[in-house]
């Protein structure tokens, strides 16, 4: 297939969504538009997690976060109720032996807001370990639901760094096929990195994959329509932005 997909999430070449795709018989560009980052204050997690038996509940929003509590919290507290915003956050807790109590089926902040707003008792307090990049919805979210939140830092969502000359290269040529986004903030830095001018070329003809409904929304507000992986796995983006490309061809 002659059609090429840009990969912006920040992942090697041999990264689980760039090799599903070469897999699959794409060519991929890895267009790292973001990259991860120490939290600007650890200490803050430190103390968080320190005080875990004063907590209800403890929320994921990214594999990131896990990583940084399980490396701080090797044994899992069997106290605590823990919750993934996703399946793929989910499945990382899993894998380190920690039991998810919650998982949304709408795999979106509101869809965890809602999911738990039905087993929270006035009162009750909530850990939830973010990136610095976190959007509001689901501290405001779980608030409104009669929660106690606490929000920490786990992590920095940094500007990546692209070759803009080989963007500007690849978008003139015309034979992008699709764009892949896994978070709002890879919509806010491609916009960024590229320039509004050039980025709004190449989602004019580009179609953009994106894991979750909230980075749709988010191209929606740039004027962009965009294609929702099925099912929200970077398993499922690949076949999904497959789907897509063959349909066009």
């Amino acid at each position: 297939m002659s059609a090429a997909v840009v990969v912006t999430r920040d992942e090697p070449a041999d990264g689980p969504l760039s090799r599903e795709l070469r897999a699959l018989g794409l060519e991929v560009l890895g267009w790292p538009v973001l990259s991860i980052g120490p939290a600007a204050n650890g200490a803050a997690l430190d103390q968080a997690l320190s005080r875990l038996n004063q907590f209800d509940w403890l929320v994921f929003a990214s594999q990131h976060a896990v990583a940084e509590v399980v490396r701080r919290v090797p044994v899992p507290p069997a106290y605590l109720n823990i919750a993934a915003v996703g399946a793929r956050t989910a499945q990382v807790l899993t894998a380190a032996g920690w039991s998810v109590a919650a998982v949304p089926e709408e795999q979106t902040a509101e869809g965890l807001v809602a999911l738990l707003a039905a087993r929270l008792n006035p009162g009750m307090t909530v850990l939830f370990v973010a990136g610095s990049r976190s959007l509001p919805t689901l501290h405001e979210g779980l608030n409104a639901a009669g929660a106690v939140v606490t929000q920490v830092e786990a992590y920095a969502t940094l500007p990546g760094t692209l070759d803009i000359p080989t963007c500007q290269q690849r978008v003139a040529q015309g034979d992008i096929g699709a764009v892949t986004f896994t978070s709002p903030s890879a919509v806010e830095e491609l916009d960024r990195a590229l320039g509004t001018t050039l980025f709004n070329q190449l989602l004019g003809t580009a179609t953009a994959i994106t894991l979750g409904t909230t980075t749709g929304r988010k191209l929606a507000a740039r004027g962009f329509a965009s294609v929702l992986a099925m099912p929200a796995t970077l398993m499922g983006m690949a076949h999904t932005t497959l789907r897509f490309i063959q349909t066009r061809a």
